[in-house]
């Protein structure tokens, strides 16, 4: 076959043509096809007449991988979507469609991102802080900069290119040794001039980048370090400026308030007939807050430290802004007694601190997905490689993680003050599920779980499965400490694609015995993000409110979901604690996943007046924050352990002396726990099975009592056959007697 001569190809060449097989199909195998390298493009051609008007095909080289197959052949790819097969004449006229291949790739590739970052040059023009001078200078520097990084691709793109050369050069050399003085010697010969000679071509190039850049560099080093000890110097005479404005500001705003207060004070000698909270109305519309969209409810800023002193003295009437319960919190911590005996308590039995090790199982999806062909979803057999080896119930008895908290608040004099621990109990519950992303055992009907910890703790669990579908259990808790704690609850999800939600449904009922507080709460929405494709995180989110039915006292509580734009903390809970005329005593703060501190509230501004609603929040003045509450650290090697926390580590530990229904009486889990996932996915699907043949001979036993009832119904229809209802309202009449009707419905 006679080719056209290609053009010998340089590697700053920018248009490459020539002849060059390409594989077709197993019928015509490879065909020759005229090929044009241009711009970061390979198309290819029939024949050089069809240049103008019919292109095959082009592939862009910015994203495609250049592979070599042997001698002559070569790849071209740009992920599966784009291949060409493609065959040289000789090799010396692969090597070269290859150099010329991968300059022009490294080419378009430098391109292509410098109109990606093309957007963030301008911006970064514009804000060097003087105007045109300084835009100029910056627009100079990243042309600069721009021409640098462009020498700097250029000098790694020959580097690989003479290490290639380089190489095959070598093996040339090393055969041309070892022949002998054969006929082959001159082809041999021949080779190694060509190879030589683009080695040579290539590292001229390089030499003539490397001096550019070298020119370069040389050339605007002085005027880089000249612009770089400008710009430092710039910045410590702003931060020194930012500093005095700083200062001047706060010893203005120090003033200020003074002024106002001792204005405030006047008046109140004035006028003694003013009512509750007018004394501090005045401060309160003197200073103005704008809120920004997306802002928190409302804004705590610190309190004047001499308004505590002023309260504590009378000298003014905000002493009636206080609650008198509440005094002991100005600068004192919540703890009340010291001699609690919940930190004497030394545990009886020790209990374990380990677990078996999570095995590696790899986890076949579509083993799954071929299961649930044509099959219920609820009737799926799910595999334990998505649980953890505990159940449900044991992991609403992990709630109890943080008891102490009730502890404390039962001892509490102050309602308000005990909302505070309540409400961080009521977080606490949260902390155990940040890494947390197994799913529990479902437990079976009639299932329990005790958890005895009167000994070390003072308190005593219960839960139980009390319905199969919909699935619910109950949880009930009562402590020697003075408090009592109970939940029904059952779950409500939703798939989203990306996302599960999970969302409780009931609510949780605490009880002190010395004052007589009842609070109720609910649960927020759990969501389980990346269910499809990367990796499991969890994340809570959702307002809830706390309430003393005793006294009134409420808590709005807000758990802020993850935002990738947002810039607050994440698994941020925000909160104020209210007396029943809706007057604030403490702000808390903190997140789900480690903290809350709490924050006395000495004065408030309330936003939305005016009309200026949606442009204001509500400010409160408050005392130095402490800290309510703290998560304990994970046990060593927690990560290979499901993430169990101390108390989760001894939920499922063998006890004597458990009833036959108790969850770690379990042989699934107990498997799991062991490590034998095999075996725990049998027995799993052998309990679900058995669970659902039972509720189906419960549905029949229920069909036959209902066909037994109608016929009796039957026998005794002359009784009520002239009933004005029966034709319409059939089914209010119970088929069974009074003392047996309400457990029928049951």
């Amino acid at each position: 076959m006679s080719e056209p001569k290609s053009p010998t190809p340089t590697p700053a060449g920018d248009t490459y043509k020539g002849w060059v097989f390409k594989w077709t199909n197993y019928i015509k195998g490879y065909q020759r096809r005229w090929f044009v390298l241009s711009n970061g493009l390979l198309s290819y051609y029939r024949t050089q007449a069809e240049m103008g008007h019919t292109c095959r095909g082009t592939i862009n080289l910015a994203t495609a991988v250049i592979s070599v197959d042997d001698a002559c052949n070569f790849v071209i790819s740009n992920g599966g979507a784009q291949t060409y097969h493609l065959k040289a004449s000789s090799e010396v006229e692969r090597q070269r469609w290859i150099t010329a291949l991968e300059l022009a790739k490294a080419k378009a590739a430098r391109m292509q991102a410098e109109s990606d970052d093309s957007g963030d040059d301008f911006p970064s023009s514009l804000s060097g802080g003087g105007g045109q001078g300084g835009g100029a200078q910056n627009s100079e520097v990243q042309s600069t900069l721009r021409t640098l990084g462009s020498k700097v691709e250029d000098l790694s793109t020959c580097n690989d290119l003479i290490s290639k050369h380089g190489s095959a050069l070598q093996r040339s050399l090393s055969e041309l040794d070892s022949l002998r003085l054969t006929g082959e010697a001159g082809d041999k010969i021949r080779q190694v001039t060509e190879r030589a000679t683009l080695f040579r071509i290539t590292s001229n190039a390089m030499i003539n980048a490397c001096r550019d850049f070298l020119a370069l560099a040389q050339t605007h080093s002085k005027r880089w370090q000249k612009a770089l000890q400008t710009e430092r110097e710039q910045k410590v005479r702003l931060e020194e400026a930012l500093e005095q404005l700083a200062k001047q500001h706060n010893h203005l705003e120090r003033a200020f308030r003074g002024a106002s207060q001792a204005h405030t004070i006047v008046d109140n000698k004035g006028a003694a007939g003013l009512g509750k909270g007018e004394a501090s109305d005045e401060d309160d519309d003197n200073e103005f807050f704008d809120a920004m969209e997306d802002a928190p409810e409302f804004i705590t800023v610190p309190a004047d430290p001499q308004f505590h002193k002023r309260s504590s003295s009378n000298a003014s009437g905000l002493n009636s802004d206080m609650c008198a319960d509440d005094q002991s919190l100005n600068e004192e911590p919540l703890a009340m007694n010291p001699d609690s005996p919940s930190q004497e308590l030394v545990p009886l039995k020790k209990r374990r601190t380990r677990i078996p090790d999570k095995p590696n199982y790899s986890l076949n999806l579509w083993s799954i997905m071929k299961n649930c062909i044509g099959k219920d979803l609820s009737k799926i057999p799910m595999p334990v490689n998505f649980n953890e080896p505990i159940s449900m119930l044991q992991r609403l008895s992990e709630d109890l993680e943080y008891h102490e908290l009730l502890d404390k608040a039962a001892k509490c004099h102050s309602s308000l003050e005990q909302m505070c621990y309540v409400v961080a109990f009521c977080v606490s519950a949260y902390s155990t599920t940040v890494y947390r992303t197994g799913k529990p055992f479902n437990p079976l009907l009639g299932e329990t779980f005790e958890l005895d910890r009167r000994r070390e703790s003072g308190y005593r669990s219960l839960c139980e499965q009390v319905s199969h579908h919909p699935p619910a259990a109950a949880h009930h808790v009562i402590s020697d400490r003075g408090w009592t704690l109970r939940q029904e609850i059952t779950v409500a999800s939703k798939f989203r694609g990306k996302y599960l939600s999970i969302m409780p449904l009931g609510t949780i009922h605490a009880i002190f015995e010395k004052s007589n507080n009842h609070y109720t709460w609910k649960k927020v929405t759990t969501t389980v993000h990346n269910i499809i494709v990367g990796k499991l995180w969890i994340d809570q989110s959702g307002e809830i409110d706390i309430v003393n039915h005793t006294t009134g006292d409420r808590c709005h509580l807000k758990f802020a979901p993850y935002s990738y734009f947002s810039r607050d903390v994440a698994r941020k809970v925000t909160g104020v604690v209210m007396d029943k005329s809706g007057k604030a005593h403490y702000v808390l703060s903190g997140t789900w996943d480690e903290k809350m501190e709490f924050s006395r509230v000495m004065q408030s501004s309330r936003g939305g007046e005016n009309g200026t609603e949606g442009k204001q929040k509500t400010v409160y003045q408050t005392l130095k924050a402490r800290e309510l509450w703290k998560r304990n650290p994970l046990p060593d090697g927690a990560e290979s352990m499901y993430y169990f926390t101390a108390l989760a580590l001894t939920l499922n530990e063998p006890e004597e002396g458990v009833a036959p229904t108790d969850s770690r009486r379990r042989p699934d889990q107990r498997m799991m726990e062991d490590g034998r996932w095999e075996e725990a996915n049998g027995e799993k699907q052998r309990l679900e099975e058995k669970q659902r043949s039972a509720r189906r001979e419960r549905e029949r036993e229920a069909a036959s009592q209902r066909t037994s009832s109608q016929s009796e119904e039957a026998v005794d229809e002359d009784s009520f056959v002239d009933h004005p209802m029966k034709s319409k309202y059939p089914s209010l009449i119970c088929p069974h007697p009074p003392p047996l009707c309400l457990n029928h419905h049951l």
